[in-house]
């Protein structure tokens, strides 16, 4: 039986953020502070390659017990400037997941919401053991796509990974967290060989190399209540809120996809 592992989902490190990435920021004193505690508590970070081929793998060592990730989501230039210097005083990996069209360079978009990393800084996280994968091209809803649209996403993502990094991405992260059989088999077919989901729970071996879960830490998270979460401890009670409307949200966009259907059918 493998052993649960907490996976951090961050987003934005920064001291200012503007209003549509505030919620879901932390502040810079409040990162290292949390890189402390599981420096503290012996946590022994890993990538997101690494936890799905251990546990992928039907032979050689486990996961250690006290194993955790750390994940950001996006590509916001806080990382850089802030996340990095800590995560290297620790000898900390982690996992960044771009959205490509939103880093600053050639294939911007201009869809970033704040200030993002630009392609020097993304090949700095990546020398400093950051591993970088896959967030889409421009931060859809993936599940709210139509194959060709959903494919684009993904393929031109993994391309302009590859061709800025030199490395083929292994892993993606859902934006929003959404998805549904049809995006991650897509995914899969993409060549992502593992995916994150959001869930708000630890990621288990049993959830699949697809769907594997992530908790959400913000602005308002408090040190006691980040200890709790890399415990295990009341991650139902703490996250209730967010999972009433997920459920809500699931409804509506489960009755958008069928309207679309429906209009589809009728052309």
């Amino acid at each position: 039986m493998s052993t649960p592992v907490p996976v951090l989902m961050y987003h934005a490190v920064a001291r200012e953020p503007n209003a549509a990435t505030r919620g879901l920021s932390v502040a810079p004193e409040a990162f290292a502070e949390q890189m402390a505690v599981l420096h503290e508590m012996g946590f022994r970070p890993v990538t997101t390659a690494e936890l799905a081929n251990r546990w992928r793998a039907t032979t050689g060592p486990p996961l250690p017990a006290n194993s955790v990730l750390i994940t950001f989501d996006d590509g916001y230039e806080g990382v850089h400037r802030h996340a990095l210097p800590v995560l290297a005083r620790y000898g900390f990996p982690a996992t960044l997941f771009v959205s490509t069209g939103w880093i600053r360079g050639a294939h911007d978009t201009g869809g970033g919401l704040d200030t993002m990393l630009d392609w020097d800084q993304v090949r700095e996280l990546t020398a400093g053991g950051v591993e970088i994968g896959g967030h889409s091209h421009t931060h859809p809803q993936l599940d709210q796509l139509d194959d060709g649209t959903l494919w684009s996403e993904l393929i031109r993502c993994k391309e302009i990974v590859a061709g800025e990094l030199g490395t083929v991405p292994a892993s993606f992260a859902y934006p929003y967290g959404y998805s549904s059989r049809r995006v991650r088999e897509r995914v899969r077919e993409a060549g992502f060989t593992q995916a994150l989901a959001v869930g708000n729970a630890l990621a288990r071996r049993g959830q699949g190399p697809y769907a594997l879960r992530r908790l959400t830490v913000r602005r308002s998270t408090s040190l006691d209540e980040f200890e709790r979460l890399v415990r295990g401890r009341a991650i139902a009670r703490n996250f209730a809120g967010d999972r009433v409307l997920t459920k809500g949200y699931a409804v509506v966009r489960r009755a958008r996809q069928i309207c679309r259907k429906a209009i589809a059918t009728r052309v």
